[in-house]
């Protein structure tokens, strides 16, 4: 597939790929930011967030919703000012929200990162539409990748250190995601750690490797269908959109001991599948 680059912004560290009205979203993680690539006009908008931000997807109500190292936030797009909405790691602050998901019924699903290393201090978040969060998955260190499958039946995740891609049955009613299942284990079969996914019309699971300089597409039992190599080794996530949702976005991210040409750009490899459009969180009505 032929890789080409999206435009010339380089961010230290590109994730959280989204695809929203017609325009490209990723955050700049050590770069404190939200950037929005707009296609038409060739242009970039950044907004500032004051602290490593780890996710950022829409609202059905226009505003974004973003997590970092203080918590969730919600973002006014218009004023760039954010407002806290909830912080249940308040007294890990060795930990900072990492990748996150909205479920196909507009649920946010947002993980944490224990950035000392501490295997199963940090966890994965449900944030439902009365804002209340809960507790969805404890004890992973990494909180990674998060996708559902096409009927919205299954959840798919990643929590990067261990190497695992997991299955749970997801509850659209409860939010709750259950049956824990191991899907496939990437430790001798791909080099460099699973970071984010996501997953296309057909169900197949798309990872970024990061350290690994890759995107890999498996099926459920981890047979890989399609290996896509760029040239920076920090890719980290990925997405699917373009106005029939068949390019695939990529981010990556700048290593700290290579010098290398294109790391912290955004890449798009056209007609590569077929994706699933992106959900907002759903907020209740008061």
């Amino acid at each position: 597939m032929n890789v080409e680059i999206l435009n010339p912004h380089v961010s230290k560290w590109g994730e959280g790929p989204v695809w929203w009205q017609d325009q490209f979203y990723s955050v700049d993680i050590t770069g404190y930011a939200l950037v929005r690539y707009c296609p038409e006009t060739r242009e970039n908008k950044i907004w500032e967030v004051g602290q490593r931000i780890g996710f950022a997807v829409p609202c059905e109500d226009g505003r974004w919703i973003w997590g970092g190292d203080d918590g969730i936030f919600f973002l006014d797009l218009d004023t760039g000012k954010s407002t806290p909405v909830v912080d249940p790691e308040s007294t890990l602050p060795d930990n900072r929200f990492n990748d996150a998901g909205v479920s196909p019924d507009g649920r946010l699903f947002a993980g944490s990162i224990a950035m000392t290393k501490v295997t199963g201090s940090a966890s994965l978040y449900r944030l439902d539409d009365d804002l209340s969060c809960h507790l969805a998955f404890p004890n992973v260190t990494n909180s990674n990748g998060i996708g559902w499958s096409p009927d919205g039946s299954t959840c798919t995740y990643i929590d990067t250190p261990s190497y695992k891609v997991r299955r749970f049955d997801y509850n659209s009613v409860t939010g709750e995601i259950s049956n824990e299942k191991l899907l496939f284990n990437t430790e001798k079969q791909i080099q460099g750690v699973p970071d984010g996914l996501c997953i296309d019309a057909d169900g197949k699971i798309w990872i970024a490797f990061c350290h690994g300089a890759c995107v890999v597409k498996f099926d459920d039992a981890g047979q890989v269908l399609e290996r896509i190599d760029f040239p920076c080794v920090e890719t980290t996530s990925c997405c699917f959109g373009g106005a029939d949702l068949t390019d695939l976005y990529v981010t990556t991210g700048i290593s700290p001991t290579l010098t290398e040409e294109h790391a912290g750009k955004t890449f798009v490899i056209k007609n590569a599948g077929k994706g699933i459009a992106q959900v907002p969180f759903k907020i209740a009505k008061s």
